[in-house]
Protein backbone atom coordinates (compact mmCIF):
# COMPACT_ATOMS: atom_id res chain seq x y z
CA UNK A 1 0.00 0.00 0.00
CA UNK A 2 1.25 3.27 -0.66
CA UNK A 3 -0.07 6.09 1.29
CA UNK A 4 2.09 8.96 1.00
CA UNK A 5 1.97 12.58 2.34
CA UNK A 6 0.96 15.14 -0.69
CA UNK A 7 2.11 18.28 -1.22
CA UNK A 8 0.66 21.35 0.69
CA UNK A 9 -3.31 22.26 0.12
CA UNK A 10 -4.36 26.03 -0.04
CA UNK A 11 -4.91 25.76 3.42
CA UNK A 12 -1.30 25.07 4.23
CA UNK A 13 -2.05 22.05 5.39
CA UNK A 14 -0.84 18.74 4.30
CA UNK A 15 -3.03 15.80 3.57
CA UNK A 16 -2.37 12.46 2.81
CA UNK A 17 -3.27 10.58 -0.34
CA UNK A 18 -3.35 7.46 -2.29
CA UNK A 19 -1.13 8.33 -5.39
CA UNK A 20 -1.96 7.20 -9.23
CA UNK A 21 0.33 4.72 -10.10
CA UNK A 22 3.42 6.65 -12.84
CA UNK A 23 2.55 6.16 -16.14
CA UNK A 24 -1.51 5.16 -16.09
CA UNK A 25 -3.80 7.26 -17.89
CA UNK A 26 -6.53 5.45 -16.15
CA UNK A 27 -8.54 7.94 -13.45
CA UNK A 28 -7.99 4.65 -10.89
CA UNK A 29 -10.34 2.49 -9.41
CA UNK A 30 -13.20 3.74 -7.31
CA UNK A 31 -12.92 2.61 -3.72
CA UNK A 32 -16.64 3.11 -2.69
CA UNK A 33 -17.79 1.25 -6.09
CA UNK A 34 -15.37 -1.63 -5.06
CA UNK A 35 -15.77 -1.96 -1.21
CA UNK A 36 -19.20 -0.53 -0.39
CA UNK A 37 -21.50 -1.83 -3.11
CA UNK A 38 -22.76 -5.44 -2.49
CA UNK A 39 -20.64 -8.27 -4.43
CA UNK A 40 -23.35 -9.88 -6.02
CA UNK A 41 -25.64 -8.31 -8.58
CA UNK A 42 -28.82 -7.87 -7.13
CA UNK A 43 -31.26 -8.82 -10.31
CA UNK A 44 -31.31 -11.83 -12.77
CA UNK A 45 -30.37 -15.30 -11.74
CA UNK A 46 -28.13 -15.98 -9.02
CA UNK A 47 -24.30 -16.62 -10.72
CA UNK A 48 -22.70 -20.10 -9.88
CA UNK A 49 -19.26 -18.05 -9.16
CA UNK A 50 -18.66 -15.05 -6.75
CA UNK A 51 -16.10 -12.43 -6.35
CA UNK A 52 -14.27 -14.57 -4.07
CA UNK A 53 -13.68 -16.95 -6.39
CA UNK A 54 -12.52 -15.27 -8.66
CA UNK A 55 -10.24 -13.25 -6.53
CA UNK A 56 -9.12 -16.80 -5.58
CA UNK A 57 -8.84 -18.03 -9.25
CA UNK A 58 -6.56 -14.90 -10.12
CA UNK A 59 -4.30 -15.42 -6.70
CA UNK A 60 -3.84 -19.21 -7.31
CA UNK A 61 -2.45 -18.32 -10.99
CA UNK A 62 -0.50 -15.38 -9.60
CA UNK A 63 1.40 -17.72 -7.15
CA UNK A 64 2.03 -20.53 -9.74
CA UNK A 65 2.58 -18.37 -12.90
CA UNK A 66 3.62 -15.08 -11.70
CA UNK A 67 1.49 -12.10 -12.53
CA UNK A 68 1.65 -12.00 -16.36
CA UNK A 69 -0.25 -15.09 -16.32
CA UNK A 70 -3.20 -13.51 -14.64
CA UNK A 71 -5.22 -12.14 -17.49
CA UNK A 72 -9.70 -11.73 -17.39
CA UNK A 73 -9.70 -15.19 -20.22
CA UNK A 74 -7.30 -17.31 -18.29
CA UNK A 75 -9.56 -16.64 -14.98
CA UNK A 76 -12.42 -16.84 -16.27
CA UNK A 77 -11.06 -20.26 -17.94
CA UNK A 78 -10.00 -21.51 -14.54
CA UNK A 79 -13.39 -20.72 -13.06
CA UNK A 80 -15.43 -21.96 -15.67
CA UNK A 81 -16.97 -19.13 -16.58
CA UNK A 82 -17.66 -16.68 -19.61
CA UNK A 83 -14.84 -13.94 -20.03
CA UNK A 84 -17.96 -11.24 -20.30
CA UNK A 85 -19.51 -12.48 -16.60
CA UNK A 86 -16.35 -11.42 -15.16
CA UNK A 87 -16.73 -8.09 -15.68
CA UNK A 88 -19.65 -7.16 -13.37
CA UNK A 89 -17.07 -8.49 -10.08
CA UNK A 90 -13.86 -6.81 -11.74
CA UNK A 91 -14.35 -4.44 -15.02
CA UNK A 92 -10.51 -4.36 -15.84
CA UNK A 93 -7.28 -5.78 -14.42
CA UNK A 94 -6.46 -2.88 -12.60
CA UNK A 95 -9.72 -3.98 -10.56
CA UNK A 96 -8.76 -7.93 -10.15
CA UNK A 97 -5.42 -6.67 -8.79
CA UNK A 98 -6.94 -4.54 -6.04
CA UNK A 99 -8.99 -7.44 -5.08
CA UNK A 100 -6.13 -9.54 -5.44
CA UNK A 101 -3.78 -7.56 -3.28
CA UNK A 102 -6.77 -7.19 -0.23
CA UNK A 103 -7.46 -10.58 -0.48
CA UNK A 104 -4.33 -12.07 0.76
CA UNK A 105 -3.66 -9.29 2.86
CA UNK A 106 -6.07 -11.35 4.80
CA UNK A 107 -3.37 -13.62 5.72
CA UNK A 108 -1.52 -10.94 7.46
CA UNK A 109 -3.95 -11.18 11.23
CA UNK A 110 -2.46 -10.18 14.09
CA UNK A 111 -4.22 -11.33 17.36
CA UNK A 112 -1.65 -10.06 20.01
CA UNK A 113 -1.91 -6.10 20.89
CA UNK A 114 0.99 -3.72 20.66
CA UNK A 115 3.88 -4.11 23.29
CA UNK A 116 4.31 -0.33 23.52
CA UNK A 117 7.92 -1.48 22.36
CA UNK A 118 7.07 -0.01 18.85
CA UNK A 119 10.54 -0.48 17.41
CA UNK A 120 10.51 -3.77 18.21
CA UNK A 121 6.59 -4.29 16.70
CA UNK A 122 7.11 -2.43 13.75
CA UNK A 123 10.22 -5.18 13.28
CA UNK A 124 7.51 -8.07 13.76
CA UNK A 125 5.33 -6.19 11.55
CA UNK A 126 8.21 -6.14 8.92
CA UNK A 127 8.69 -9.73 9.54
CA UNK A 128 5.14 -10.66 8.72
CA UNK A 129 5.40 -9.11 5.78
CA UNK A 130 8.95 -9.98 4.73
CA UNK A 131 6.90 -14.12 5.10
CA UNK A 132 3.63 -12.84 3.66
CA UNK A 133 5.37 -11.46 -0.09
CA UNK A 134 7.72 -14.55 -0.48
CA UNK A 135 4.72 -16.86 -0.16
CA UNK A 136 2.94 -14.30 -2.55
CA UNK A 137 6.29 -13.42 -4.99
CA UNK A 138 3.64 -11.53 -7.16
CA UNK A 139 2.82 -9.09 -4.16
CA UNK A 140 6.52 -6.91 -4.02
CA UNK A 141 5.52 -5.62 -8.35
CA UNK A 142 1.91 -5.62 -7.64
CA UNK A 143 2.34 -2.78 -4.25
CA UNK A 144 4.34 -1.00 -6.48
CA UNK A 145 0.54 0.29 -8.48
CA UNK A 146 -1.40 -0.39 -5.48
CA UNK A 147 -3.86 2.50 -4.65
CA UNK A 148 -6.93 1.76 -2.80
CA UNK A 149 -6.81 -0.22 0.56
CA UNK A 150 -9.30 -2.56 1.26
CA UNK A 151 -10.85 -3.97 4.12
CA UNK A 152 -7.87 -6.73 5.18
CA UNK A 153 -4.95 -4.21 4.59
CA UNK A 154 -7.11 -1.31 6.02
CA UNK A 155 -7.04 -3.89 9.12
CA UNK A 156 -3.31 -4.95 9.07
CA UNK A 157 -2.72 -0.84 8.96
CA UNK A 158 -4.97 -0.03 11.98
CA UNK A 159 -2.73 -2.17 13.98
CA UNK A 160 0.32 -0.53 12.38
CA UNK A 161 -0.58 2.85 13.39
CA UNK A 162 -1.64 1.63 16.97
CA UNK A 163 2.19 -0.18 17.22
CA UNK A 164 2.69 3.69 16.26
CA UNK A 165 0.63 5.39 18.94
CA UNK A 166 3.64 5.63 21.69
CA UNK A 167 5.93 7.76 19.61
CA UNK A 168 3.61 11.00 19.47
CA UNK A 169 3.62 11.28 15.77
CA UNK A 170 0.45 13.08 13.77
CA UNK A 171 -1.31 10.82 11.39
CA UNK A 172 -0.22 12.08 8.41
CA UNK A 173 3.54 10.77 10.14
CA UNK A 174 2.58 7.62 11.28
CA UNK A 175 0.94 6.91 7.84
CA UNK A 176 4.26 7.90 5.78
CA UNK A 177 6.35 5.55 8.17
CA UNK A 178 4.31 2.54 7.49
CA UNK A 179 4.37 3.08 4.14
CA UNK A 180 8.35 3.57 4.02
CA UNK A 181 8.44 0.48 6.27
CA UNK A 182 6.33 -1.51 3.57
CA UNK A 183 8.32 -0.47 0.43
CA UNK A 184 11.22 -1.60 2.34
CA UNK A 185 10.14 -4.66 2.99
CA UNK A 186 8.63 -5.18 -0.86
CA UNK A 187 12.10 -3.70 -2.08
CA UNK A 188 13.86 -6.10 -0.41
CA UNK A 189 11.95 -9.24 -1.10
CA UNK A 190 11.73 -8.47 -4.81
CA UNK A 191 15.79 -8.25 -4.52
CA UNK A 192 15.80 -11.75 -2.57
CA UNK A 193 13.71 -13.58 -5.08
CA UNK A 194 16.47 -12.09 -8.00
CA UNK A 195 19.53 -13.10 -5.79
CA UNK A 196 17.59 -16.48 -5.02
CA UNK A 197 17.32 -16.85 -8.93
CA UNK A 198 21.18 -16.31 -9.56
CA UNK A 199 22.00 -18.44 -6.80
CA UNK A 200 20.56 -21.45 -8.69
CA UNK A 201 22.86 -20.50 -11.73
CA UNK A 202 25.79 -21.51 -10.50
CA UNK A 203 28.24 -20.29 -13.05
CA UNK A 204 26.60 -17.24 -13.11
CA UNK A 205 27.44 -16.56 -9.51
CA UNK A 206 30.88 -17.83 -9.99
CA UNK A 207 31.30 -15.16 -13.04
CA UNK A 208 29.99 -12.82 -10.97
CA UNK A 209 32.63 -13.27 -8.04
CA UNK A 210 35.12 -13.13 -10.56
CA UNK A 211 34.62 -10.10 -11.90
CA UNK A 212 34.14 -8.00 -8.36
CA UNK A 213 37.82 -10.37 -7.20
CA UNK A 214 39.22 -8.55 -10.31
CA UNK A 215 37.83 -5.00 -9.90
CA UNK A 216 38.82 -4.93 -6.58
CA UNK A 217 42.05 -5.97 -7.34
CA UNK A 218 42.88 -3.84 -10.34
CA UNK A 219 43.98 -0.84 -7.65
CA UNK A 220 41.33 1.40 -8.72
CA UNK A 221 38.71 0.75 -6.34
CA UNK A 222 40.19 0.65 -2.46
CA UNK A 223 37.40 1.32 -0.72
CA UNK A 224 35.61 -1.81 -2.81
CA UNK A 225 38.79 -3.66 -2.13
CA UNK A 226 38.88 -3.35 1.58
CA UNK A 227 34.92 -3.78 1.79
CA UNK A 228 35.44 -7.23 -0.05
CA UNK A 229 38.32 -7.89 2.31
CA UNK A 230 36.53 -7.37 5.43
CA UNK A 231 35.16 -10.62 7.51
CA UNK A 232 31.47 -11.64 5.98
CA UNK A 233 28.49 -11.31 7.76
CA UNK A 234 25.78 -13.90 8.33
CA UNK A 235 24.56 -14.18 4.82
CA UNK A 236 21.31 -16.25 5.25
CA UNK A 237 18.11 -14.60 4.13
CA UNK A 238 16.57 -14.04 7.22
CA UNK A 239 19.81 -12.43 8.64
CA UNK A 240 20.85 -10.12 5.80
CA UNK A 241 16.42 -8.54 6.13
CA UNK A 242 17.31 -8.68 10.18
CA UNK A 243 20.24 -6.27 9.82
CA UNK A 244 18.61 -4.42 7.09
CA UNK A 245 15.85 -3.87 8.83
CA UNK A 246 17.03 -2.90 12.11
CA UNK A 247 19.45 -0.16 10.74
CA UNK A 248 16.05 1.16 9.24
CA UNK A 249 14.19 0.87 11.94
CA UNK A 250 16.35 1.59 15.02
CA UNK A 251 17.49 4.90 12.77
CA UNK A 252 13.69 6.30 12.26
CA UNK A 253 13.76 10.43 13.86
CA UNK A 254 10.59 10.61 15.76
CA UNK A 255 11.06 13.68 16.98
CA UNK A 256 9.66 15.39 14.20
Amino acid sequence: MALTRAASTTSGKERVTVPQAEGSGAPGVDPAQLWLRPTEPRRGRRPSFSREAITAAAVALADTEGLEAVTMRRVAAEIGAGVMSLYTYAPDKETLLELMVDHVSGELTVTDPPTGDWRSDLKTIAHLQRAHMLRHPWLPAALTTRRVPGPNTLAFLEHALAVLRPTGLDGAAKLEIFAQLTAFVAGHVGHEIAQAAVSRSPDRAAAEARYLAAVAADGHHPELAEALAAPGLPLTPEATFSRFLGRLIDGLDVTH
